[in-house]
């Protein structure tokens, strides 16, 4: 258990560091703070992909979505947990680039605390991260009794639309907001999200009700309730985040 938490811990901070050393190397033009963003993104889109990965060995290999179970399960959230801490820190110094670079400029005033600042711009990121490191983490690996991978392995492969997210903030780093690359990613972050941020819950429910014969509408009510309540909270900022998407590709589209 601990040398899998250790791995994690030293793999994401050295992959932000061989991202940014390699940026700072090869495209001497970006800031210092496009550098840090670019990086914290790249690192990102790796654990994404590791996870749906994950995601999708679990769900093709468990046939029975409550009882069967695969070694990756606990493994991977072992040693993905410390990304959330990490990403905390990645994003706080992405951010920190930004206020001083806004500093230099004259924009914004000596007296803006930076960290208050990121927080109030960052809450939801930051809440989700703790929760899922700080509750989300412990009922995984010690409280849920080895079961439900199945269903662990569909919430990891909520992740597919974060390589495309991380895609759209690298393209505009690089000016590349009106090329036909960066509104096809962006039709791309819309599907990927809606289908396995959104749907990925009613999916669960649909599973669940095949493997035991129930409807879907009625599987709420045969299953705890405090389940169905994790649910509810997990899938909140996921709808939130969907409606800034969609909202800001409309904004997109009418500037056309």
């Amino acid at each position: 258990m601990w040398h899998l938490l250790l791995l994690g811990s030293l793999f994401f901070p050295a992959l932000f560091t061989l991202a940014r050393r390699f940026l700072q190397a090869n495209f001497p033009t970006l800031t210092e703070g496009d550098i840090v963003t670019i990086s914290v993104r790249l690192v990102s889109s790796v654990q994404a992909m590791m996870a749906v990965f994950t995601g999708f060995t679990i769900t093709s290999s468990c046939k029975h979505v409550m009882k069967d179970r695969h070694w990756i399960s606990t493994d991977y959230v072992l040693f993905a947990a410390p990304y959330m801490a990490y990403d905390i820190y990645a994003m706080y110094l992405a951010h920190w680039y930004k206020h001083m670079m806004k500093r230099e400029k004259g924009q914004n005033g000596a007296s803006v605390n930076i960290a208050t600042d990121f927080l109030k711009k960052n809450f939801l990121m930051v809440l989700h991260h703790l929760v899922l490191l700080l509750v989300c983490f412990p009922i995984v690996v010690y409280y849920r009794k080895g079961l439900g991978d199945f269903f662990l392995g569909c919430l990891l492969l909520a992740e597919l639309s974060t390589p495309f997210v991380s895609l759209a903030k690298i393209l505009g780093r690089f000016g590349k907001q009106n090329t036909l690359l960066y509104k096809l990613n962006g039709a791309i972050v819309l599907l990927t999200f809606f289908f396995c941020r959104i749907l990925v819950f009613p999916f669960m429910y649909w599973a669940y009700g095949k493997q035991y014969g129930i409807p879907a509408h009625r599987v709420p009510f045969h299953i705890p309730f405090h389940c169905t309540v994790s649910n509810a909270l997990l899938m909140a900022p996921q709808v939130y985040w969907l409606a800034l998407i969609a909202r800001k590709a409309g904004k997109s589209a009418k500037t056309e």
